[in-house]
């Protein structure tokens, strides 16, 4: 919906200022969970939903890098995110794409990496 694209790029927009293995989760226009800076796109998924707490679902999930492994997606589905925004460029994009389509959430993807040092 337009709503939903509205986030994904309101998200995707956020996790270009957040550092490396960004993770942003966005609702309404709002950010409501972050998570930065940490050694794996996995542990910034952990730390944005903790923020985000009950927020969490419902919402829209920024990666600032490509997400190589399907750990964080499934964290994303098992916690309600209904869209995903990220790069792209994974020798696993595959699996991924597939997982996100077996939960019906709809994966966007920008070819274009922010990941900030």
């Amino acid at each position: 919906s337009e709503a939903q694209w509205g986030d994904l790029l309101f998200a995707w927009r956020v996790s270009k200022w957040v550092r490396s293995n960004a993770i942003v989760l966005a609702r309404d226009l709002t950010t409501v969970g972050i998570g930065g800076c940490n050694p794996s796109r996995a542990d910034g998924m952990g730390f944005a939903l903790r923020k985000a707490g009950d927020r969490a679902s419902g919402a829209m999930m920024a990666s600032d890098a490509f997400l190589g492994y399907d750990d964080t997606v499934q964290t994303a589905i098992d916690a309600g995110i209904v869209g995903i925004i990220q790069p792209g460029g994974s020798d696993r994009d595959d699996e991924i794409i597939r997982l996100a389509d077996a939960a019906g959430i709809p994966m966007v993807f920008t070819h274009r990496r922010h990941f900030r040092r």
